[in-house]
C-alpha cells in the first residue's frame, strides 16, 4: 500500500437501507401467500363437488371430433356439468389433459367435480349402447335393427344369410355401421372355426356352410337349446336315409325371405315350387334361411347319436320324438288333441281366432313325416 492513500472501506448500511429489504420481503411473503391462497382455492374447486341436479341424475353431453378445449368448456358450462368455463380451461392447462380429450357421448353424473369430468373426458370413457341381434334373425332383419339404431352412421350392404353371429353388441355413437357389422361377422367365423375344429366325427357335411345351413333350420324348429341337438340328429337321419327334410321353416323362407307368414302353413304353400322347399328338393336348401345362434351352430356339430326321424310338438313349448311312423302318428294325434282344446277354451273365454292361448305355449311347427 502506497503512502498517503487509505484503504477503501464498504459502505455502512443505514436504517434506511435496511427497511428497504424489509419491506420488499413482506411484499414477496404476501405474493407467495397469494400465491398459495390461490393454489389452494384451485384445488378446492378442482375437487368440489359440482353443480347438483336432481339425485342420481344423469348429464350426457356429446363433444364432436375435433372441438377445442374452449367449445368444450362452453358445451360442459351450457348443460350443467361445471360451473365456469373459465375454470375448466385453467384446469385442462394445468393437468395437460387439453389435448388428450377425447370427442364423444359422455354422461355425467349430478354433482361430478371438475377433475372427475376431466378424467373421464381424458380416459374416454363413452357411453355404450347395446345392439341385439336375435337368433333366427334373417341379414336383411338385422340390417334393419342396424339401421335403426340412431347412434351409428352410415349405410351398408346386406350379407349373406349365415354370415352373422346373432348376439348382444355394444356400440358407440358415431360408430360406423359397417364396422359393427364386420364385428358381427368376424365373431361368426371365429365361432364356426373353433366348432368345426372340434365337430363330431363322422358328421356328412362336406364344408362350414352346410352345418350353417342345418343349423339356420334348427334354430327355428325350437327355441328349447336342450333339444336343438335332438333336432339335428332328426335332420341328420333322414338325410342319411334318403329322407326329405320336410322342414316348413324352409318353405317359409322360400316364399317370402322368412317373414312371418301371418297364418299356419297351408298345403297350397306346402307345394309351392321354390328351390327352398325341402318338401319338393332332396337334401339341404341351397343356403342358410337365418342367422343361427350359437346353441343351434353348437348342436349341428356334435348332435347325439339317435334313431329318430319325426318330432311333433308336445304341447308344453318343446317336441315329441319318435323313431317310426305309427309312434309318431300318435304323438301327432296327441298333439291335435291339445290344439282342440285349446281351441275350445279360446271360444269360450272369447279370444279371438289366432290368439295365443291362454297356457302361454308358443305356437308349434308342424310335425314332420
Amino acid at each position: 500500500m502506497s503512502k498517503g492513500r487509505r484503504p477503501a472501506r464498504l459502505p455502512k448500511v443505514g436504517g434506511g437501507d435496511r427497511s428497504v429489504f424489509a419491506g420488499l420481503g413482506a411484499a414477496l411473503g404476501v405474493v407467495l401467500a397469494a400465491a398459495c391462497a390461490l393454489v389452494v382455492v384451485c384445488l378446492v374447486l378442482y375437487k368440489a363437488p359440482g353443480p347438483k341436479a336432481r339425485a342420481g341424475a344423469v348429464t350426457t353431453v356429446i363433444l364432436s371430433k375435433g372441438s377445442h378445449t374452449s367449445d368444450i368448456a362452453a358445451d360442459l358450462e351450457r348443460a350443467g356439468v361445471i360451473r365456469s368455463g373459465a375454470i375448466f380451461m385453467a384446469a385442462a392447462e394445468v393437468t395437460r389433459a387439453g389435448k388428450a380429450l377425447k370427442a364423444g357421448e359422455y354422461a355425467f353424473p349430478s354433482g361430478a367435480s371438475l377433475a372427475a369430468v376431466i378424467h373421464r373426458m381424458r380416459a374416454g370413457e363413452v357411453v355404450h349402447h347395446r345392439v341385439t341381434i336375435p337368433e333366427g334373425t334373417t341379414s336383411r332383419q338385422a340390417v334393419d335393427i342396424l339401421m335403426h339404431t340412431n347412434v351409428l352412421t352410415g349405410d351398408i350392404p346386406t350379407p349373406p344369410e349365415g354370415a352373422l353371429l346373432p348376439e348382444t353388441y355394444d356400440v358407440v355413437r358415431g360408430e360406423s355401421r359397417a364396422a359393427v357389422l364386420q364385428r358381427m361377422m368376424d365373431a361368426d367365423d371365429r365361432l364356426l372355426s373353433q366348432l368345426w375344429a372340434t365337430r363330431r366325427k363322422g358328421l356328412p357335411y362336406t364344408n362350414i356352410e352346410q352345418a350353417v345351413i342345418l343349423a339356420s333350420i334348427v334354430e327355428k324348429e325350437t327355441a328349447i337349446d336342450s333339444e336343438r341337438p335332438r333336432v339335428a340328429a332328426v335332420y341328420l337321419n333322414r338325410l342319411s336315409q334318403g329322407m326329405k327334410l320336410e322342414a316348413d321353416p324352409t318353405v317359409i323362407y322360400g316364399l317370402n325371405g322368412g317373414a312371418p307368414l301371418g297364418h299356419g302353413i297351408r298345403e297350397s304353400e306346402l307345394r309351392g315350387d321354390t328351390p327352398y322347399n325341402t318338401y319338393l328338393n332332396p337334401g339341404l336348401p341351397p343356403t342358410p334361411i337365418d342367422n343361427p345362434g350359437r346353441a343351434s351352430l353348437a348342436a349341428v356339430m356334435d348332435p347325439p347319436i339317435t334313431e329318430d326321424l319325426y318330432f311333433v310338438a308336445d304341447g308344453t313349448g318343446g317336441h315329441a320324438f319318435a323313431k317310426t311312423l305309427a309312434e309318431h302318428g300318435q304323438n301327432v294325434a296327441r298333439w291335435r288333441q291339445i290344439e282342440q282344446q285349446r281351441a275350445q277354451a279360446e271360444a269360450l273365454a272369447g279370444s279371438p281366432p289366432g290368439a295365443p292361448s291362454q297356457t302361454g305355449a308358443p305356437p308349434a311347427p308342424t310335425e314332420h313325416r
